[in-house]
């Protein structure tokens, strides 16, 4: 969540040369979001931060094909709003859950190159 929440630009530097997939991105958030309720019956998540969370997730569901195809950082360089949104909603469930939406952003993973 930290990586969207973040500022295009600094999504783009955290990329460098990765070619991360739209597409990646959409899916780990949708995935985090059906988990966190069953995390929420479990007692990890207060109630606005779930309603934050369905919030991300009602929106991520909103994106049409197009939108979620090619690379991340073409997404974050064009001009549709709903990444804008997301980040809104992402820095919203930040806020809500840890204090302050700034915060670090993932390590970096390095691209499989398939030797051993």
């Amino acid at each position: 969540m930290t990586l969207v929440a973040a500022d295009a630009h600094d999504q783009l530097s955290w990329l460098g040369e990765r070619e991360l997939e739209t597409e990646s991105i959409v899916e780990e958030l949708e995935l985090f979001c059906r988990v966190a309720e069953g995390l929420a019956e479990r007692g990890v998540f207060e109630p606005q931060e779930l309603r934050d969370l369905r919030a991300v997730g009602r929106r991520l569901g909103e994106i049409d094909a197009a939108s979620r195809t090619g690379l991340w950082t073409d997404a974050l360089t064009a001009a549709d709003p709903a990444w804008g949104e997301i980040r809104l909603l992402a820095r919203q469930f930040l806020l809500t859950a840890l204090g302050d939406w700034r915060q670090p952003m993932p390590r970096p993973v390095r691209p499989h190159t398939g030797h051993g």
